[in-house]
């Protein structure tokens, strides 16, 4: 039953819930970290990890990409962000960091905004992923709403496998000036597995389900750069957005008899911990940007922004500043760490808390216990 509080005469909010008031319950004999599996799959495309890159240009280029993937990881690159339209887009990110690292640190926002005026050229979406697709990683790519239609044909004949539509907040039909996306009709004409969102209710989550996508993105990427928040009054409660969108996909599951779409918990996400809440409430993998930005593989040098800073009008994302810790990509998804707050060794912390409350795989840590704490 949902918790519906009164906030005045005539009107009610429901209570949710943040990953941070959730704790999980060890209820079951424990076993070896080296007899757990965090493989998961999607579609026909395995992964050692449950790990999606969130599609922004501070932390995936072509060559960290390859790095995720190489990992275990699914590395998806913006098509709509600055390797998609700078032949040089090193040269444009140093840019960026020179601009947040200088006397005047909110001017690398506006530049962001206006290296982003620059078009997208086909050209540059096949020379980014060409990386991927010669070292036969999975390839995949991002694009919004607004201009799947026209830029999915050239990112499927750059070899995208799979295709990641989202926004800050996606429904199963997007009306804009044009012609409205459909997305079961656009999903229903591609031979390629599309992840879609983000959602934050289970009504979303369903009706994305029905449209074909292989996977729900659960969350608009909330950190402690965006601001979405702030601009549009929009929040997302992570712990009740995933089980609600878990609930959504046992519905789908039993509708359909049998289809099973994956969610992936994008936001509100800030350590090892909050990693495997976010798989306890029922997540099959996580997009995580924020806690990649340290790594030194990252391309902007320890920036981190969402791909909604660089709107033109209404940007909801900070270009946020982080210490570089000198660690590996490798370091900080699979340790060794010296740092006891859970910012590295994540999925190395994950599988340990599979393993201490006796669960062999995500799919049955998602039965493990849960307490509230108030």
């Amino acid at each position: 039953m949902r918790d519906l509080v009164e906030i005045g005469m005539g009107r009610e909010a429901r209570r949710a819930y943040d990953l941070d008031q959730i704790e999980i319950v060890p209820s079951r004999r424990t076993r070896s970290s080296k007899v757990v599996s965090t493989s998961w799959q999607l579609d026909a495309y395995r992964f050692d990890i449950p790990l999606v890159t969130h599609p922004t240009d501070a932390v995936v280029s072509p060559a960290s990409a390859v790095r995720v993937a190489e990992l275990g990881g699914l590395a998806v690159l913006n098509a709509e962000g600055l390797w998609a339209r700078h032949g040089d887009a090193e040269g444009a990110l140093a840019r960026v960091v020179e601009a947040a690292t200088g006397d005047e640190p909110d001017s690398a926002l506006a530049l962001l905004q206006e290296l982003h005026q620059a078009p997208i050229r086909e050209d540059l979406i096949v020379e980014a992923l060409r990386p991927l697709r010669e070292a036969s990683h999975t390839v995949a790519a991002r694009v919004s709403p607004q201009r799947a239609r026209e830029l999915t044909p050239a990112l499927l004949a750059a070899g995208v496998e799979v295709l990641v539509v989202q926004g800050t907040i996606v429904s199963a039909e997007h009306v804009s000036e044009g012609e409205p996306l459909n997305l079961k009709d656009f999903i229903a004409d591609l031979d390629v597995p599309v992840v879609a969102g983000g959602v934050g209710d289970y009504r979303t989550a369903l009706h994305l389900m029905r449209t074909g996508a292989a996977g729900v993105i659960v969350g608009y990427g909330q950190s402690t750069a965006t601001t979405t928040d702030e601009v549009l009054g929009v929040g997302v409660p992570m712990a009740t957005a995933i089980v609600d969108a878990a609930a959504a996909r046992r519905d789908y599951l039993d509708e359909t008899g049998g289809r099973y779409v994956h969610v992936i918990a994008d936001g509100g996400i800030g350590t090892s911990g909050d990693i495997a809440r976010a798989v306890a409430c029922g997540a099959d993998a996580v997009m995580l940007g924020e806690q990649l930005a340290e790594a030194t593989e990252s391309p902007a040098g320890g920036l981190y922004w969402t791909s909604a800073a660089a709107h033109p009008s209404l940007p909801r994302s900070e270009v946020t500043g982080l210490a570089r810790s000198g660690r590996s990509l490798e370091q900080v998804l699979f340790g060794p760490t010296d740092s006891p707050y859970g910012t590295t060794n994540l999925f190395g912390a994950l599988r340990r808390a599979l393993a201490k409350t006796g669960y062999s795989d995500l799919k049955e840590f998602q039965r493990v216990g849960l307490n509230l704490r108030t």
